[in-house]
């Protein structure tokens, strides 16, 4: 049954699965949550067509996108080694939101900006063609059938996604879930926008040279769970020919 306090979805407001709430935090990560965010957080804007450069300070020389950051391991990792790149990072489970800011705090990182939410709700206000990379890293699989629609990877956040990402724009997938791993592969072999960049097993067995591990990775490969790395492309956008003036 619907809770009737909340709001019916919309398709700038999704339905959400998954967790958002956590054991009270820690008075340190508390701390942190209540002096950080108020400074580094994105709120969902009221209209469409919000430019994301507009977050930072300055213009940063690209812009990158973590869907569910977890732990903020890897986002807190390629902020500091891309110090130019902007980074937006997207991450309902407070739990997780403290961990990262915790990272930022140690290292005294200013190129990140956090959305304690679930992400959609932001990109759907986002202007086209705004982001050079995203990463979709480790996500909840929704292994029982009746859930596969709830998985991030599906038609309607693919189009999404492919308005968002720049032409030539990098798109990274890693999972130890096989069945997440099919299910990526088939939605993105369907999807007109992408191509799979891998050439042979070591480009989807292997991560790329500049990867970050996630504490869930880690957890992973030390029960001995194997670990794939998608990365995919998106295409250039097909230009529009202008009608000559005697056909119109």
């Amino acid at each position: 049954m619907r809770n009737k306090d909340r709001p019916l979805p919309t398709p700038d407001r999704p339905n959400f699965y998954g967790r958002r709430g956590s054991r009270p935090l820690k008075d340190s990560r508390k701390a942190l949550v209540d002096a950080m965010l108020p400074k580094i957080g994105i709120t969902y804007p009221d209209a469409a067509g919000v430019d994301p450069n507009s977050y930072f300070d300055g213009t940063p020389e690209q812009l990158w996108l973590e869907i569910g950051f977890g732990g903020g391991e890897h986002l807190a990792g390629q902020a500091e080694a891309n110090p130019t790149v902007g980074i937006i990072g997207a991450e309902p489970f407070m739990d997780g939101v403290g961990s990262l800011l915790r990272h930022l705090d140690e290292r005294n990182l200013a190129n990140v900006r956090v959305v304690a939410d679930d992400s959609r709700p932001l990109l759907y206000k986002l202007i086209d063609a705004c982001f050079d990379r995203a990463f979709l890293l480790f996500p909840d699989p929704w292994p029982k059938k009746r859930h596969a629609e709830r998985r991030f990877i599906g038609p309607k956040n693919l189009a999404l996604l492919a308005r968002l990402l720049k032409d030539g724009a990098e798109f990274r997938v890693a999972s130890d879930d096989m069945q997440y791993i099919s299910w990526t592969l088939q939605h993105m072999h369907n999807h007109p926008d992408f191509e799979w960049l891998a050439e042979g097993p070591d480009d989807w067995r292997t991560p790329p040279s500049d990867w970050v591990k996630t504490r869930y990775e880690q957890k992973a490969l030390r029960q001995g769970k194997k670990c794939n790395y998608l990365r995919f492309r998106r295409k250039p956008r097909q230009s529009r020919s202008l009608l000559p003036l005697d056909s119109v």
